[in-house]
């Protein structure tokens, strides 16, 4: 889905530390930990999609967890640092450069005023988060900095030329590194490498009655495959369809995160951090929060399974 054109990350540039945007890859935008008890006035959470990665990163720096960074997809970026500034690159692993040399991914960078740095094509797994000590600190939205592709809220895609402002640099230090492949941090979930089979757990409800009993069991043995058509919005599949029991459709409903929701064609669509609040096609089941980081890392054509949740 493409989103409608919003103003820059910042009008004039910033005085003091920055980011200065060289190349913006196929999508990158500022995340943090996402807009919350905002959703009863049709704003959707967004944040990052891929939230230990995110953690993870803003710890290498020394950030507080809900500290916001940019979340690049499949291309990576290019920024150059407006005084001297420490990043880390975590998610899916990619090659990182300063000034055309090797920098560690997985582990804080100094990038000195001036000089570049790049972030390559993700060589496994589909989003990057680069942080830098200080936090991105463009103007809040609703009390998040994210940029959200469904609602228009935040910060728009970042575009070549986009100035980032930096802000101050945070009391602690950042984490020596580089960190070991998973990071193995004592206050976060230790990452996991993308998935080559990604596997959700579903909890049956709250529509699952309005689909044939048979076909609902199936889900627990039928093969699918991530699809090229999914975003921060949702995860869709290509696979069977789930045939439904009962015809007619529902009044719009409320939409969480994680819910399968079911379209007409019948292939289930996993909703993501940037989903409607509101929905009319029946929701079959819930996939747990965190099993939804390796959704955010699941390249298309990534085989896919759900193992049911009962009671």
């Amino acid at each position: 889905m493409t989103a409608a054109r919003r103003p820059s990350a910042v009008a004039e540039p910033p005085v003091g530390r920055a980011l200065l945007v060289v190349r913006p890859g196929p999508l990158t935008t500022v995340q943090d930990l996402g807009r919350r008890g905002v959703a009863h006035l049709g704003v959707p959470r967004a944040g990052a999609l891929d939230v230990p990665a995110l953690r993870a990163a803003n710890r290498l720096v020394g950030n507080e967890p809900d500290a916001a960074a940019l979340e690049t997809t499949l291309g990576g970026v290019a920024v150059r640092a407006r005084g001297t500034v420490v990043l880390a690159v975590t998610g899916a692993p990619a090659a990182v450069r300063v000034n055309g040399r090797s920098a560690a991914w997985g582990a804080p960078v100094t990038v000195p005023d001036g000089a570049l740095l790049e972030v390559g094509a993700a060589t496994h797994g589909v989003r990057c988060y680069l942080a830098v000590a200080g936090g991105i600190a463009v103007p809040p939205v609703l009390g998040s900095r994210s940029a959200d592709l469904l609602s228009g809220l935040g910060p728009a895609p970042l575009t070549a030329g986009d100035v980032l402002p930096v802000g101050p640099p945070p009391p602690r230090r950042p984490v020596p590194g580089p960190l070991p492949l998973p990071l193995p941090p004592p206050d976060l979930v230790p990452l996991p490498a993308p998935p080559t089979e990604l596997v959700l757990r579903l909890r049956l409800g709250p529509r699952a009655d309005w689909f044939a009993p048979r076909s609902v069991a199936r889900l627990a043995h039928d093969h699918y495959r991530v699809a090229p058509a999914s975003n921060r919005i949702a995860l869709r599949t290509e696979g069977p369809p789930v045939a439904r029991a009962v015809d007619g459709e529902l009044a719009s409903e409320g939409m969480v995160l994680g819910a399968v929701q079911i379209p007409p064609d019948g292939r289930p669509v996993v909703f993501l951090a940037d989903h409607p609040t509101t929905g009319g096609y029946p929701v079959v089941g819930v996939v747990p929060a965190a099993d939804l980081a390796a959704a955010a890392q699941a390249r298309p054509g990534t085989p896919l399974r759900f193992v049911l949740l009962r009671g």
